[in-house]
């Protein structure tokens, strides 16, 4: 093959590339491209200096990660606001209108995938970065550039950013979750979580055999001369880039809900998942005088198709036990698919719950999935019962360790202290990363341990030893020791994660935090006047704390002793500041860690609480805020940026 052949034949490979994996419309079979690569691949072997960048061979290939990089993107990527019914549609044109005069609207499908920047220059594709927080995303560009969707070069020389979904199709996931049942690994959920898990492989190779597809849906920095965002949509389409399966410029309501219904009704005929519609306003100069609030852009909303429900039948009702010994059912329904998730259970949420609906083993039910939310009995469809459903009958004695229950209506609980599924959670919990993080003992170590007679409550975690390990299935040396140095390394913990790992009810890091600067280790001595004298405790809370240590105190005394938590020093006097003695709450993503603000706060005398209530005096709020954000709101609480905490501080 000479140079000029090759050079021919990488531009025939990337026409046949663009034809199948963007057109949808093969122009040769998967023999002949594959036979045209593999005379391509050995030239480029043996002409190594001669690879040209533009080449399929580049885009799988590089070795695999150690982890991916953080990335600043050259412009923030903005979350949406939501809208639900054609109700908020009006209020949000009717707002929209207020701000800008004669303006149309270009509305897309929303993919259900993940979001990705890709940066152009000079033509060629030089970044790839994942959403992230929308100012700071990681580094895929080697994952990216197996997409077969994502052009490697396009026909514009000025810097730009094309913003889009990641998604995998439909029929691609089932086939993936199909081979992994095959080779014995944990299936994927939904299309949303493979194209999400697939993208951020740290080896390039899995990457490219999972199919990825590329949408975009918007540009972030660029120069192009287009005044209407949809005529530089069809200029980035025109660069080999792939179209969505229906897109249309609108004039208001009456058009957008025809094409948003269009969108609803075919949504389960496309390849791909969608959860809604975009509507954006199509001119730039209004876009940039409409500009945007702290959260999302005020030119643009995401339009969400609703929850989906589907009829089912209800098998049966299992019971779980928790930590703390409260038992919940769990519904156990036939098979059902919802966009692309087969759902074989369903949250009852109590014993009460049950008897409210009259759910009966063997009804037709009506479950509903939205988003991510774990799917949920909305209805039972009484008129469909044939006489052969069942009264569910409560459980008086515990499913685990066969105790008596103790039924306090909403609220059913096991007391046995040994019960085996108290004792397995209450270690996981013990050891995780709020309490006492002993790294490498997760669930399924400790409930092999339990399993094997080598632990029957925390305490016994401080005396095992390695010959036990090693007797174990799958326990080598090196891993045991390295779970010995773990649980040895808890010794000398701060005395919050000490309470807090002991998971008293109602109990959690800021209560335990509470307890251990109120009293350090002798919580266990303290009167309930005095822990309900404790800001933010309540009745219930002090007595929580009570009846833990009169059934435990025995084990807190002989736990206290093997890991000698360390009680937080006297601290210095703060300097006035405007978040001194206040009680704060953090929602939303942030430019660095909530965990680093959080300490920063508690530093400077605040109180950083999980739950927003009318005694909570700040809510500190970034990307993505969510329902701590609204309830905040709608109590009249003050909410502040994370730009505004910090103009406060200086």
């Amino acid at each position: 093959m000479t140079k000029e052949e090759y050079q021919k034949n990488i531009e025939l490979l990337r026409k046949y590339a663009h034809y199948y994996y963007v057109l949808d419309d093969p122009l040769t079979t998967d023999e002949v491209y594959d036979k045209l690569y593999h005379e391509v691949l050995r030239f480029e072997e043996e002409y190594p200096n001669e690879v040209l960048e533009n080449s399929p061979t580049q885009r799988v290939g590089g070795v695999p990660l150690d982890k991916f990089i953080k990335a600043k993107h050259p412009s923030r990527m903005w979350s949406l606001e939501d809208i639900f019914n054609a109700e908020e549609l009006e209020k949000w044109l009717e707002k929209t209108g207020k701000l800008v005069d004669d303006i149309s609207f270009y509305c897309e499908p929303k993919f259900d995938g993940a979001s990705l920047n890709l940066i152009y220059e000079n033509g060629q594709l030089s970044q790839a970065i994942t959403r992230g927080d929308g100012v700071i995303g990681e580094d895929v560009t080697q994952n990216t550039k197996t997409i077969q969707s994502v052009p490697l070069q396009i026909d514009y020389l000025e810097k730009i950013e094309i913003r889009g979904e990641v998604v995998i199709f439909k029929d691609e996931f089932e086939q993936i979750n199909v081979e992994r049942a095959k080779m014995g690994e944990a299936l994927f959920a939904n299309p949303r979580n493979a194209a999400a898990g697939s993208l951020r492989q740290l080896d390039p190779k899995v990457t490219a055999k999972r199919n990825l597809v590329f949408l975009p849906y918007g540009i972030g920095e660029n120069s192009l001369e287009e005044k209407l965002l949809h005529k530089r949509m069809e200029r980035v389409y025109s660069w080999g880039f792939r179209e969505p399966p229906r897109r249309k410029t609108t004039a208001g309501f009456i058009e957008i809900e025809a094409i948003y219904e269009q969108m609803r009704e075919e949504r389960d005929s496309y390849s791909m998942m969608l959860d809604g519609m975009v509507i954006k306003v199509d001119q730039i100069e209004a876009q940039q005088e409409m500009g945007y609030t702290v959260k999302v852009p005020r030119w643009a909303v995401a339009y969400k198709f609703p929850a989906v429900e589907k009829i089912t039948t209800l098998k049966e009702i299992i019971l779980q036990v928790g930590r703390s010994g409260a038992v919940t059912p769990v519904a156990v329904v036939e098979p059902t698919p919802i966009e692309g998730v087969v759902v074989e259970r369903a949250s009852l949420h109590n014993f009460d719950e049950i008897d409210r609906k009259d759910i009966r083993i063997g009804d037709k039910v009506i479950i509903l999935r939205s988003g991510d939310v774990i799917p949920k009995i909305i209805k039972v469809l009484t008129h469909e019962r044939d006489g052969s459903q069942k009264a569910y009958i409560r459980p008086t004695l515990c499913p685990v360790c066969g105790s008596e229950l103790l039924d306090e209506g909403a609220l059913t609980k096991c007391q046995n202290l040994t019960c085996s599924a108290r004792v397995v959670n209450a270690m996981i919990y013990f050891a995780s990363k709020p309490c006492l993080n002993i790294d490498g003992l997760g669930d399924k170590i400790v409930e092999i341990l339990y399993r094997e007679g080598l632990i029957k409550n925390v305490i016994d975690l401080f005396s095992l030893e390695l010959d036990q390990l090693l007797a174990l299935d799958g326990f080598k040396e090196k891993k045991s020791q390295k779970l010995l140095d773990s649980i040895a390394g808890a010794k000398g913990c701060e005395c919050w994660r000490f309470i807090n790992g002991l998971g008293m009810e109602h109990i959690g890091e800021v209560g335990s935090k509470s307890l251990c600067e109120h009293f350090g280790v002798r919580f266990i001595e303290a009167t309930k006047e005095a822990l309900i004298a404790i800001d933010g405790f309540g009745e219930e809370m002090a007595n929580s704390v009570l009846e833990f240590v009169r059934v435990n105190k025995d084990d807190i005394q002989a736990l206290e002793a093997i890991l000698q938590p360390v009680e937080p020093a006297q601290k210095e006097e703060v300097a006035e500041n405007p978040f001194k003695a206040k009680t704060v709450v953090l929602t939303g993503s942030m430019s660095e860690s909530r965990g680093n603000i959080k300490t920063m706060l508690e530093s400077l005398g605040a109180k950083v609480s999980g739950s927003v209530s009318k005694k909570t005096d700040y809510v500190i709020y970034g990307e993505d805020a969510g329902s701590k954000y609204d309830k905040a709101v709608s109590l009249d609480v003050k909410t502040v940026t994370e730009d505004e905490m910090k103009e406060m501080l200086s």
